[in-house]
C-alpha cells in the first residue's frame, strides 16, 4: 500500500507542476523556485512533515521535499547553533543530495553527448 500511496502524491506533485506549466505563462525554473518555496514554507509550518510521514518518497523526492528538507535543517540549526545555525542547517542537511546530483550529472555528462536541435 505504501507503494501506492507513494506514487499517487508524487503523481498528484508533478500533475500540478504539469497544469502550472501548460495553463499558465510561468517558465519551467519558476514553477522550480514556487516548489522549493512551498516545500520551505510547508515544512517550516510544520504541514510537509506528516505529508512524508504518509507518502515516503512520494513526497520526499520531489522539489516540495527538497524545500522542506531545507526547512528542516535550518530550523535544527537554528536549536543547535543559533542564527548562523539557521543559515548552514538547510545546507548540512541536503548537502548529500546536491552532491549525488552534481555527480550523477558530471557522469552522465561524460557518457552522453549533447546535441543542439
Amino acid at each position: 500500500m505504501q507503494y501506492l500511496w507513494s506514487f499517487l502524491v508524487g503523481g498528484a506533485i508533478c500533475t500540478v507542476g504539469q497544469l502550472l506549466l501548460s495553463f499558465t505563462r510561468l517558465t519551467s525554473a519558476r514553477i522550480l523556485v514556487l516548489f522549493v518555496v512551498s516545500g520551505v514554507v510547508l515544512g517550516g509550518l510544520g504541514i510537509y512533515q506528516p505529508l512524508v510521514d504518509f507518502a515516503g518518497a512520494g513526497a520526499s523526492v520531489p522539489l516540495l521535499g527538497f524545500g522542506n528538507a531545507l526547512a528542516k535543517g535550518a530550523i535544527e540549526g537554528a536549536k543547535a547553533h543559533g542564527v548562523l545555525g539557521a543559515f548552514s542547517g538547510g545546507i548540512s542537511a541536503t548537502a548529500s543530495g546536491i552532491s549525488a546530483a552534481v555527480l550523477f550529472g558530471w557522469l552522465a555528462a561524460l557518457i552522453f553527448r549533447p546535441r543542439s536541435k
